[in-house]
């Protein structure tokens, strides 16, 4: 019998991202197989409540800011909309935390760690690549460290996230089904820079 194996959505792009990436312009790399859990409540309720316990920070109370929770990078996605990212494997622990922490609450955790997968785009022209396909002010003064956002990268949907805006370094948060499509828009992109 077989074993069981998983393979990134990028796997068949790793090398040509990296023949794209130079320690003095920009580096773009695939961070695959990282837990990632929906979770949706109202912010107002006891349920909500629970869960920034649970998680030891409270979620956050805005769309687009980033917190730093135990084990997890909470996003906030819409006014009852995150998106919690923790390390590889770590998805049935925190969906069944935050699952716990609802205690039959109205609420949805939804496991879509398959669903999606991480580019990181750093380096010093890593803004000016990212501007080239994305209609968001990603200067550090609108969109700064420990920011997110819903957006559009050459026409496909993205979770942006400003990991660092002195480096700068960001993550792109892209369905799998698109991951092949943005990267291979990230390396015809990055031949500006001579790569």
């Amino acid at each position: 019998m077989a074993e069981p194996y998983g393979e990134s959505p990028l796997a068949t792009r790793a090398e040509a991202l990296a023949a794209r990436s130079g320690p003095d312009a920009v580096h773009i790399t695939e961070v695959p197989f990282k837990a990632q859990i929906t979770l949706r409540v109202d912010p107002k309720g006891s349920g909500a409540e629970r869960i920034g316990t649970a998680i030891h920070a409270m979620l956050p109370n805005q769309p687009g800011e980033v917190v730093h929770a135990e084990g997890a990078l909470v996003l906030g996605l819409g006014p009852d909309e995150w998106l919690l990212i923790g390390p590889e494997g770590a998805a049935e622990s925190i969906s069944d935390t935050l699952t716990t922490a609802l205690d039959g609450d109205h609420g949805a955790v939804v496991d879509v760690s398959a669903h999606r997968t991480i580019l990181e785009v750093s380096g010093p022209h890593a803004r000016d690549l990212l501007n080239m396909g994305c209609a968001l002010d990603l200067h550090p003064r609108g969109f700064a460290t420990g920011r997110c956002a819903q957006t559009l990268l050459a026409r496909a949907a993205v979770v942006l996230v400003c990991r660092d805006a002195a480096l700068p370094t960001y993550w792109l948060i892209v369905r799998s089904s698109f991951a092949r499509y943005v990267a291979d828009w990230l390396i015809d992109a990055a031949g500006e820079y001579g790569w």
